[in-house]
């Protein structure tokens, strides 16, 4: 047996110990790191960021009943880890604050001046804001009181534009009616069947059971409120930052078809496009595909 050159020992030791540093930098970067800021009402909301600190920010928000754990798929993808990837607990849900009463959900200038928090606390230049279901319509209200120039662009996923539309939004009376009931037992039956709804392809059931553990933590006032919460399209018809409408052609909860038109009719720049075998949430249920499709936009954004 031919002895190892020393020369070809040392190149090893230098292979090994530049994967051990990827390694490292990988790891750190995908990371998640907490934090709490307050917003102007004063509701603690809880901060996450992973991902590349250096990098062009995407900011998502979630939707009703979420957490920031429905970007998990977001956080671990490959094509996003050269971004600096933010979240935040909506008031009301995850390990954000829960303050009593119809007043702090209803007005949908909180939950914009939420947003408005987030960006600044965190120093985000230029993000650009995906906003799922009822997260697009925070996205809405932030435009309208801030306008779009502190932020690189905005993606509506599978987003609600009117609260109020019946045409865009698929009546399930007897849900929305338990999700507000004062039986324990039929209040999370119905976070099931609405969990259910949100997906045409299901997460596997240890996915699944955590996304209920999460919408179980919702405050039950923000649950009897949110429906009602004021909605403003001003200023998604006066953007001109670019704004992507990115549905599931499946959705159970938002008829796609008349909220897509609904939003184009009030902003005929903002571009679309359509995942034919998704649900509610085509970021959970194509995760690479959305992935590389948000990488696109935010860089064509840039």
């Amino acid at each position: 047996m031919n002895p190892i050159h020393p020369f070809s020992r040392a190149r090893a030791r230098i292979f090994l110990l530049a994967a051990i540093l990827f390694a490292a930098c990988s790891l750190a970067q995908a990371a998640t790191r907490h934090s709490t800021i307050t917003a102007p009402d004063g509701v603690t909301l809880a901060v996450q960021e992973s991902g590349n600190p250096d990098g062009p920010a995407i900011l998502f928000i979630h939707g009703l009943l979420g957490s920031h754990l429905n970007w998990e798929a977001q956080r671990a993808s490959p094509a996003l880890q050269g971004y600096r990837l933010i979240s935040y607990d909506l008031r009301g849900h995850g390990l954000s604050g829960k303050p009593g009463g119809p007043v702090a959900y209803r007005e949908g200038r909180r939950w914009a001046d939420d947003l408005a928090a987030v960006i600044a606390a965190t120093k985000a230049h230029k993000p650009v804001l995906v906003g799922w279901s009822l997260g697009a319509a925070v996205i809405s209200n932030y435009l309208a009181a801030y306008g779009d120039a502190a932020i690189g662009g905005a993606v509506y996923v599978n987003g609600v534009v009117e609260l109020t539309d019946a045409r865009q939004i698929v009546a399930h009376p007897e849900v929305y009616r338990d999700l507000n009931a004062s039986d324990l037992g039929t209040r999370l039956d119905a976070q099931r069947a609405f969990l259910a709804l949100c997906f045409h392809a299901r997460p596997e059931q240890a996915g699944f059971e955590r996304l209920l553990g999460a919408a179980a933590m919702a405050s039950w006032d923000m649950q009897a409120a949110v429906h009602s919460m004021s909605v403003s399209l001003r200023g998604l018809a006066a953007a001109r930052a670019p704004v992507l409408l990115l549905y599931g052609a499946r959705d159970a909860l938002v008829h796609t078809a008349p909220t897509m038109a609904r939003a184009r009719q009030l902003n005929a720049r903002v571009a679309q496009a359509v995942y034919a075998e998704s649900g509610h949430a085509p970021f959970a249920e194509e995760p690479e595909r959305f992935a590389r499709d948000l990488a696109r936009f935010v860089e064509a954004a840039r």
